[in-house]
């Protein structure tokens, strides 16, 4: 797995005490493959293995990103992993509208910031650490309900929108990354219903054979990796390495 990238590669992973971030940063530790790993969350995250760097960021922020570029100096990223997401937030009350009359800038705003601001801001943040001529991949986390064509439900607004801004904004990323890195690929991934903190309030309609572990998620993300040449930068693909339509 992730054969194209070098042996001891270095691998940033932002919001990795998730569930995703957390298992994704788990099955890269399983392996002598991975070098270094640079593991940020926003709040305190020990991992007992001598090869991750544990940074407690807000990087939803501007110091937040600029202490994250200090600390990589502009040191080659081979994998860049980004499993920051926003769906919703009990403390203020932030649920994701079913009707135009539940929308509000401050909750507009809200899931922007963290599902589409965030990730672009932090690849312009960090650009030196991936231009170049080393193998770099990003992976950020989308969902198959950010694709224009695939929407027939209509409802949560904030969160469609926002992650239709992430899958656009990454694909312009892309074709400049491309000219500073030909080795660049960049990656929208859907990976599915996941048995995690931001799907929780949304999981009692899902079948139980849809509803996934965050590390078979882990698994097939980084399979789907393993398998995008330079070729498919600026691509959507889903857990089952299945493109998607924008």
């Amino acid at each position: 797995m992730l054969d194209t990238l070098p042996e001891r590669f270095t691998a940033l992973i932002t919001g990795a005490s998730g569930g995703i971030g957390h298992a994704v940063l788990k099955k890269l530790l399983s392996s002598s493959h991975a070098g270094r790993v640079i593991a940020v969350t926003r709040q305190p995250f020990i991992v007992d293995d001598p090869r991750v760097l544990s940074l407690t960021l807000d990087v939803t922020t501007a110091e937040g990103r600029h202490t994250l570029q200090e600390q990589l100096a502009g040191q080659p990223v081979h994998l860049f992993f980004n499993a920051l997401g926003l769906l919703h937030d009990g403390t203020r009350k932030l649920q994701p509208e079913k009707r135009l009359d539940q929308l509000s800038l401050e909750h507009l705003q809200a899931v922007m910031q963290v599902n589409a601001f965030t990730p672009a801001l932090l690849i312009a943040a960090l650009t030196d650490a991936f231009k170049g001529a080393h193998p770099c991949v990003i992976a950020s986390l989308s969902a198959r309900v950010g694709s224009i064509s695939d929407n027939r439900l209509g409802g949560w607004y904030s969160y469609r929108a926002s992650k239709a801004a992430h899958n656009m904004l990454l694909k312009t990323a892309a074709i400049e990354l491309k000219r500073l890195n030909p080795q660049s690929v960049v990656l929208c991934l859907h990976p599915g219903t996941t048995d995690t903190s931001l799907s929780k309030p949304f999981q009692a309609r899902v079948p139980s054979e849809k509803l996934f572990t965050p590390d078979f998620v882990a698994d097939q993300l980084l399979q789907v990796i393993s398998q995008r040449t330079p070729d498919d930068t600026g691509s959507f693909w889903d857990w089952a390495g299945k493109p998607i339509e924008w």
